[in-house]
Order: structure tokens, then sequence, then C-alpha cells
């Protein structure tokens, strides 16, 4: 792969380590004051997720109309910024809002300026490493950023900020792509035209629906396990919950590495077997009722997800950038995968404030995502 490539993996695990640290560093801001309510972690992940959806027009046509290493640089700076408001001890929702608004900026430009840098051969290659290393960084920063929080929240805050500001400097190393000319008219009209245009084929819908299908089930397990780890395997701190979202984190690291061999960009249609899979795991996790088997069904649960989302990444990104723009396509993307954690997680909360057991909801996540699974590859063609 070229070697900017590697200048981009490594801001991108600096950010991505940054942004695991800061969330389970207000994790345990949360689990140490006695004040805050059952429904209000959930709220939080809300929180970060909403700029995805509401500002997923404008994000995504940033990205694409101004060189996507500066608006890697900017998106830093504003997460840096959410983590200053944090150390202020200002509203966690607030705070943990403008960190979000970074990451949706982010998304677009780190996944779009992958086709610049590399060419058809190496884009699933490419996918794999920034999967893989973006799981690493999540591996590493839930782990470190859950050790200092539990000793410090303060000193776990500084250490996002200097990471979010080093990422931003590296990021300064990329080059700078001639952008597209930027588009007059409103961009949310702009946003719906794209959104139509790009739904038109089979493979565009379900690297559309299956990321979105993805990032829900993951977002809405990582809540589940907060509240299911406490009740069933009786872990009481933020760092061991972290501990044991790690061996989740890993088996994702596992299936990057090998989908590559596995699934080519020409037979999409084989990583719905990785979700059909995942789904099936994800209710037997409800059975588990000690560490290591639950670490091992956690474990083939990543697998099988890093197996389904890194085929779909890297489709998106070549039908994008051959269509309405890789950034837009990646923006279209944070749009339906966020919406749908959104409503996941709001489904997740609703179901929390009933006092519904996390056993039973972990039976439900897993019948769904099998269900919207076999919705989502209807009429996905055998290969392309």
């Amino acid at each position: 792969m070229p070697k900017k490539t590697y200048i981009l993996l490594i801001a991108q695990f600096l950010s991505a380590f940054a942004d695991n640290a800061i969330l389970f560093t207000v994790i345990a801001m949360v689990m140490q004051a006695s004040d805050k309510a059952s429904w209000y972690i959930p709220a939080l992940q809300s929180s970060f997720l909403i700029a995805y959806v509401v500002l997923a027009p404008w994000m995504g046509s940033f990205a694409d109309h101004h060189p996507k290493a500066r608006v890697l640089i900017i998106a830093n700076l504003i997460k840096a910024a959410g983590a200053v408001l944090l150390l202020l001890n200002i509203e966690p929702l607030i705070a943990y809002c403008l960190v979000g608004v970074g990451a949706a900026l982010y998304s677009p430009a780190k996944y779009g300026i992958l086709p610049e840098l590399v060419g058809h051969d190496y884009l699933v290659k490419a996918n794999s490493w920034i999967e893989g290393s973006t799981i690493l960084a999540i591996l590493l920063g839930m782990v470190v950023g859950a050790k200092v929080a539990d000793y410090s929240t303060q000193w776990a805050l500084i250490g996002t900020i200097v990471l979010f500001l080093i990422s931003a400097w590296i990021a300064g190393y990329l080059p700078l792509q001639q952008p597209k000319k930027a588009a007059s008219g409103s961009k949310i009209l702009a946003f719906g035209q794209q959104m139509g245009s790009f739904f038109t084929t089979p493979r565009s819908r379900f690297a559309i629906l299956g990321g979105s299908l993805f990032w829900a089930s993951a977002a809405t397990l990582r809540l589940i396990i907060v509240a299911w780890a406490p009740a069933v395997l009786m872990l009481k701190s933020a760092s061991d919950i972290a501990q044991l979202t790690l061996y989740l984190a890993i088996g994702i690291i596992v299936g990057s590495a090998v989908v590559p061999r596995l699934i080519p960009l020409e037979h999409l249609r084989r990583a719905r077997i990785a979700a059909y899979l995942m789904a099936i795991l994800i209710a037997v996790l409800s059975l588990t009722t000690s560490i290591w088997p639950a670490r091992a069904v956690l474990f083939v649960i990543g697998m099988m997800g890093g197996i389904f989302i890194v085929p779909i990444n890297a489709v998106l990104q070549e039908l994008g950038q051959h269509s309405i723009g890789s950034g837009s396509a990646v923006s279209l993307q944070n749009f339906f995968q966020n919406l749908a954690m959104l409503l996941a997680v709001g489904g997740y909360t609703y179901a929390a404030s009933l006092q519904v057991s996390p056993v039973m909801t972990l039976v439900a996540v897993g019948g769904l995502v099998f269900v919207a699974t076999f919705a989502v590859a209807l009429k996905l063609p055998k290969s392309q």
C-alpha cells in the first residue's frame, strides 16, 4: 500500500483511541455519581449519535469540497474542544454531543480519503487495515481509558485532549488532494437527491442498510453489556466491563484481517452469512452465566461483525467515488447507520426504563438482527 496510507492509519488510531477512552471516562463519571438514572448512559450515547443524523447533509459535502486532510484536522480539534468542556464540568450530555459533532465530520473524511490514497486493487485491504487498527484503538482506548478514569477522570480527559491534538498534527502530513467544486443550492435537497440516486442498485442499498444494521446492533450490544455484565457476571467497575468488551473488539480485528481472502468486492453477497451467525451468537450470549464463555461468544460475535462490515465499507467507497463522491457516500451511510443506532439505542433506553431484563433484550436483539439481515440481503446478486 502507498506510504501515505500508514500516516492515515496512525492518525486514525490515535483519534479512535481517544474517542473510546473518552466514552469510558464519561461512563466512569456516571457510575461514580449516585444521582444518575438508569437511562442516562443510553442518553449519552444518543447525544453523541445525533450529530451524525442532523448534520449528515452538510458533513459529507464539506468533506468532498475541502481537502480531506484538513477536514481530519478540524474534526480532531472539535473533539478536543468537547473533551475540554467535560474537563470544565459542563453537562456531559452537551459536552459529549460536541465530541459527536467532531466524529460526524471526521468519518466521511477518514473513509473518503482512502480511494484517493489507494486504487481499486488495494481498497478492501486498506479498509481491512483501517478497521483492524480502529478496533485495536477501540480495544486499547476502552481498557486504558477506563483504568485511568477509575483512578482520575481529570487525567483521563487530559490524555484524550492530547491524543486528539497529536492526531490532528499527524493528519497535516497527508496529501492535499484537489477537492470537488462545491455545488450551489440547498444541501438538504442535494442530500435527498443523492439518497435517491444511490439507492438505485441492490449493492448500494445493501452497503447502506447492511452498515446501518451492523452499527445499530453493535451500539445496542455495547450498552446491554453495561447492564448485563453487573447483573449476570457480577462485574462492577468500568474497567471490568471494558475488559469484557475487549474480546468483542479482538474478534472484529481478527475478522477484519481474514476478510480480504474470503470476500472480494465482486462477491459482496457472501457477507450476509457472517451477519446471520452474528445474530445467532448475540442470542446465545444471553445463555452464558460465567466470564470465559461470555468472552468466547463475544469474540466470535466480533469476528463475524468484522467479516460483515469490511467489504460493505469498501463497496460503499468505490460506488461513492464513481457517483456522488466518496465523502458524500460515507456521510449518507453515517446518516442511515446513526439513525438506526439512535432508534436502537432509543428502543433499548425505553426497555431499560420499563425494567426489561438485559437477558431478554439480548434475545430480542439477536432475533431482530437475523430478520433484518434477511430483509436487506434480498435481491442482492450472487456476484458482480
